[in-house]
């Protein structure tokens, strides 16, 4: 496996719409994506699209939320996470593995729509990564 493009940085929020202010206004952000809840994930999120890459925003839809506890230790968020893609989500998650990587549960529908995975930041010089399969036309 070869480390593939940077999808995306996730960040941390405890309100999207102050955020999507910020990127707008400060950023200079010219194409913000608009916020939709991912119930599966327990978070609301939104896309601000960069030249190269995106910025998504991640909001708790909830208490039970994983992004809740990091607001708890962050209350005024920050970076989360890192998304690199992968041509073959299945072939990523067996070769994290057999490197010893500890892979936080089973592929699942993110929200590109497509298959992501996160590895424990433990494993990964600190920083917790999301493994995304490529999205395919059409999807974003």
């Amino acid at each position: 496996m070869k480390l593939g493009r940077l999808n995306h940085v996730g960040v941390a929020t405890p309100s999207i719409e102050n955020s999507i202010a910020f990127y707008r206004d400060v950023m200079g952000a010219e194409v913000i994506r608009a916020p939709f809840d991912l119930p599966a994930q327990g978070v609301k999120v939104c896309f601000v699209d960069t030249p190269n890459s995106q910025i998504e925003l991640i909001e708790p839809l909830g208490e039970s939320s994983p992004i809740h506890g990091f607001l708890a230790k962050n209350p005024a968020g920050g970076q989360h996470h890192v998304c690199y893609e992968v041509p073959d989500i299945h072939a990523a998650k067996a070769w994290f593995e057999g490197k010893g990587c500890k892979v936080l549960g089973e592929p699942r529908i993110g929200a590109h729509g497509t298959l992501i995975f996160f590895v424990h930041p433990k494993d990964m010089g600190g920083v917790l990564t999301e493994i995304m399969e490529t999205p395919k036309e059409g999807q974003h």
